[in-house]
């Protein structure tokens, strides 16, 4: 299967002015969504991409500005999870006159290469991005408009997507999938009549351009000279907004579905208090940096003191980088090291770890080692997000059972005999899930327009039923 989580970018400006200094900004804003390569796209040149962070190219930003200027952009970061780190594997992709960039996973990708003339797949250069790109060109190419050309995609595509698009007469498109799997917005920024449509809104604030509002699931955006137009390519009201994303993946500033991602962490964290109140606890503290809020919200619901028991080193190579989003071990296991526990806090006491999520384990049990390493007196752990049992196909890696913590080896457990397994495997004293229904409830979105497949195994709301492979096979290796 081919999977990535990425961030999407599109700016087109009605008053003519040079986007790609907007477009850098705006992908700087999204590097949480991905790290190991960027890229922007103008009509009628070819892509520009780069490996690694967007301002490990800072030293070319005037260069690329100047060469790339354009009132028209588009822009992705990339994390993968099959293929290599390579820049044949980095977008945007150009398939004739049209580029694409690419936030999600198609699901049916080899049953969708075969509509295409069965494009030929190695693991070094996998990509569905490439295969719907070449699909919606020739959709195109018979149907004449991008929206007729969606409308019938959506129905041979199964999984996730939010694209952006630039044409070589000059015009952007932003889609966003029927189920609103991945989130998608649209600003606008006055001073320059410049519209930008992105992964999140903290794009948005980053290049100076205000929040308009959430690109609707199934909708198709066009901005050209003769401004915004948008369309309806699919009629589906049921949504499938990504939990995740509320807990670990989106930008803490960031707004999504109307709901500001601080204000719902800081919110689970007052749930997680209810569920599970600790109060011979002496101490909260997070497991920097996305579980923060949610500790805060906690320890102030609980009326526990909350501190910071855990330091990322910012001046270690990995240190500032994001554990759960590097695709090798070796790299997790590295980045873990660089959390430093704080022993003037923490000796002594019983301690609440609060933490985003438990996926394969790794980061949890080297965290409590050191925190017993560090003196603490009792350990508790508390993770905001329910467990993590099924592979998702909806654009986030977890892709092989066996890798993850509650991986049962086909024996049937329940949540309780899971969540007692997990804790025995990371060395807690205590460990507390949360539950779908109380993370819905403090995020304040219905819990069936969220997706928890991750958690529950259903995945009706993709459409299909997923054969589960170790990640060699899905690899090739």
């Amino acid at each position: 299967m081919v999977k990535e989580n990425c961030g999407v970018v599109g700016i087109f400006s009605l008053s003519g002015t040079n986007v790609v200094p907007m477009v850098i900004d705006a992908l700087r804003a999204l590097q949480h969504r991905g790290q190991e390569a960027w890229g922007l796209a103008i009509p009628n040149k070819p892509p520009l991409k780069r490996l690694g962070l967007v301002s490990g190219s800072s030293s070319e930003f005037k260069k690329i500005t100047e060469e790339y200027s354009s009132p028209a952009v588009i822009g992705h970061v990339r994390y993968s999870t099959m293929g290599r780190s390579s820049l044949e594997n980095a977008q945007p992709l150009k398939v004739k006159d049209l580029c694409i960039a690419h936030n999600g996973t198609i699901a049916n990708v080899q049953e969708l290469s075969n509509l295409v003339g069965g494009c030929s797949f190695t693991p070094q250069n996998a990509s569905d991005t490439l295969v719907a790109a070449q699909r919606l060109v020739a959709l195109i190419s018979e149907n004449g408009q991008m929206g007729k050309a969606l409308s019938i995609l959506k129905n041979e595509m199964v999984g996730s997507y939010c694209f952006t698009f630039i044409s070589d007469d000059n015009s952007v498109y932003a889609a966003r999938d029927p189920k609103g799997f991945r989130p998608m917005v649209l600003g606008y920024k006055e001073s320059d009549d410049t519209y930008i449509v992105a992964s999140e809104s903290s794009a948005v604030s980053a290049v100076g351009a205000k929040l308009q509002r959430n690109v609707n699931p199934g909708e198709l955006i066009k901005l050209s000279k003769n401004g915004l137009e948008t369309e309806r390519f699919s009629d589906d009201l049921t949504r499938a907004h990504c939990s995740f994303e509320f807990t670990y993946f989106a930008h803490p500033s960031s707004n999504m579905e109307g709901t500001n991602i601080y204000v719902a962490r800081k919110n689970i964290g007052r749930f997680l208090a209810k569920k599970f109140p600790i109060r011979d606890a002496d101490l909260v503290i997070p497991v920097p940096d996305s579980a923060r809020p949610a500790a805060l919200g906690y320890a102030q619901e609980l009326g526990v003191s909350f501190d910071e028991g855990l330091l990322k080193d910012r001046y270690s190579k990995k240190g500032p980088l994001r554990s759960f989003i590097e695709p090798h071990q070796s790299d997790r296991i590295e980045i873990n090291r660089w959390i430093i526990p704080i022993r003037e806090i923490i000796e002594g006491k019983h301690v609440v770890v609060i933490d985003d999520s438990l996926v394969r384990g790794t980061s949890s049990k080297a965290i409590i080692k050191a925190l017993r390493r560090a003196g603490a007196r009792k350990i508790s752990m508390v993770i905001t997000y329910p467990p993590i049992k099924f592979p998702c196909y909806a654009g986030i890696d977890f892709p092989s059972r066996e890798e993850l913590a509650t991986f049962s080896d086909g024996k049937e457990m329940s949540d309780v005999e899971i969540t007692e397994m997990v804790r025995q495997s990371i060395g807690a004293d205590f460990l507390g899930y949360n539950d779908a229904e109380n993370l819905a409830a403090a995020v304040g979105i219905p819990k069936d327009s969220m997706c928890f497949t991750c958690s529950t195994g259903n995945y009706e709301s993709l459409g299909i039923t997923p054969e589960f492979r170790s990640r060699e096979e899905m690899k090739g290796e």
